[in-house]
């Protein structure tokens, strides 16, 4: 296993964890204001080093270890650094593993990829969540102050406040999926808890819906929560790869 520091070009060093394996590759994309040190990652590493699998994963720039500041980060940028980190740190076909926004970001990159990304493996994956879930979620009063500072800080269940940016908001719109269809050639899993409180189940439904795949296959857990990070939900995560990479994802 091998740790270090990407440049990406502009001086923001990005943290990532590279373990050598069979391709094709695992990239673990974390969620917003996640990052690659979670039960998730981790489990997922500890899955990949058991079956001698390869495996990338990396903090976006403003999470977890690497530089940059939070508020300066956008789906745009995050999405950029997942392709940074995928063009110069791995090669050969791909399997991506995104957590809520990272679903979002798989989704993004494995159209920037469609020659690498053979599947894509979303936990409660949330394309569109700035507009779906920040946006219209918030009272009139609250999109005047953001529009006016430029930022939001909302209650957040998980810690400290949320931040949002306008430019979040605002960058969000030239990257949403949902309103056309979605080109991907792959595999796409589809995993997700129906007692999840931030990101509806149906969701998972609209995106097979607009994907051009074929393959698709959806698994509802009925008390599964947001983060799907109990025991049980990582093995059906487990189980889930092990039956791509018994099929042909290479």
């Amino acid at each position: 296993m091998a740790a270090g520091r990407l440049d990406r070009g502009d001086g923001t060093a990005l943290a990532w964890i590279d373990a050598p394996g069979a391709g094709p590759t695992i990239v673990f994309l974390p969620g917003f204001r996640s990052a690659m040190n979670g039960d998730k990652a981790t489990g997922l590493a500890a899955f990949a080093a058991a079956r001698g699998q390869a495996m990338l994963r990396f903090d976006y720039s403003g999470h977890g270890a690497s530089g940059g500041d939070f508020l300066d980060g956008t789906i745009g940028v995050w999405a950029a650094d997942a392709l940074a980190a995928i063009d110069r740190l791995t090669t050969g076909p791909l399997i991506l593993v995104g957590s809520s926004m990272g679903g979002w970001i798989a989704l993004l990159t494995a159209i920037a990829r469609p020659d690498r990304v053979r599947a894509v493996v979303g936990i409660a994956a949330a394309p569109d969540f700035t507009e779906r879930g920040m946006w219209d979620a918030m009272a009139p009063a609250e999109r005047a102050r953001l529009l006016r500072d430029g930022v939001l800080y909302v209650p957040s269940q998980y810690g400290s406040p949320t931040p949002i940016s306008r430019a979040l908001i605002e960058d969000g719109r030239r990257h949403l999926l949902l309103n056309a269809a979605i080109p991907f050639a792959g595999k796409l899993r589809l995993l997700h808890g129906q007692a999840d409180p931030d990101v509806p189940w149906e969701l998972a439904l609209r995106i097979a819906e607009r994907a051009t795949t074929a393959d698709v296959e959806i698994a509802l857990v009925k008390d599964g929560d947001h983060r799907l990070s109990r025991p049980r939900d990582l093995a059906l995560l487990y189980r889930t790869l092990d039956a791509l990479l018994q099929e042909d994802c290479a």
